[in-house]
């Protein structure tokens, strides 16, 4: 089923989602008056609205984002893949203006600073950007255009679960000091990015027909 399907990547993604989206999840939980399962935090418990928008509409993003990458179920089902992708526009634009109203008008978290600010009002003012090119690309019917848009937003969408590994190992090789947590948090979207450009760029693999259906098709016997 994953190889018909080209399920690899999308499970791939997945497993990338799994730290963030558990922490989010955690986080609705204990905001709802459930127990708490990670650590609180007082800058969401007075105002939670922006957080549980970030929080459903990531969590969204990131599971049925990682579907459309999966070519042979959206050549199978064309008409989920043109559904899913108008719920995603809509889910990615959420996780990016929640990010930037959390930014803007929530207080700092603990030991972050003046770079991981800046870098998060770049990269999730970029997303809207890839998101609104991407969806007009589309409406143009530019088939191209909109799935590297696309895919640069996804990318984005996803540094959440790729600073779990670079704030980590950042931390081990460079320290906690507010910089160094700062950049291992930054070097996550950069990292994203380079993979999307190199998805977005490499050769695209076009399908053989057997040696029997060429001979066919060639009008040989």
């Amino acid at each position: 089923m994953s190889s018909r399907y080209g399920l690899r990547v999308p499970i791939a993604l997945m497993a990338l989602s799994v730290i963030p989206v558990f922490a989010g999840t955690a986080r609705l939980i204990h905001l709802s008056g459930g127990p708490q399962i990670i650590p609180a935090d007082a800058r969401f418990t007075s105002s939670p609205g922006a957080v549980v928008m970030h929080v459903v509409c990531s969590i969204v993003y990131a599971l049925l984002g990682a579907m459309q990458f999966a070519p042979g179920f959206r050549r199978r089902h064309p008409g989920w893949h043109r559904r899913a992708g108008r719920v995603l526009a809509i889910a990615g634009l959420g996780v990016a203006v929640s990010a930037l109203w959390l930014t803007l008008f929530y207080p700092r978290k603990e030991n972050s600073g003046d770079l991981l600010y800046f870098l998060r009002l770049a990269f999730a003012s970029g997303m809207v950007a890839c998101l609104v090119l991407g969806v007009t690309a589309i409406r143009r019917r530019d088939v191209t255009t909109h799935r590297a848009w696309m895919i640069r937003a996804y990318a984005l969408g996803l540094g959440a679960g790729t600073q779990a590994f670079t704030e980590g190992f950042g931390g081990a090789l460079f320290g906690t000091s507010t910089l160094a947590l700062d950049a291992s948090r930054g070097i996550a979207w950069i990292i994203n990015l380079a993979v999307a450009e190199w998805a977005i760029r490499r050769p695209r693999r076009r399908s053989r027909r057997p040696a029997s259906a060429r001979v066919l098709v060639g009008g040989q016997s």
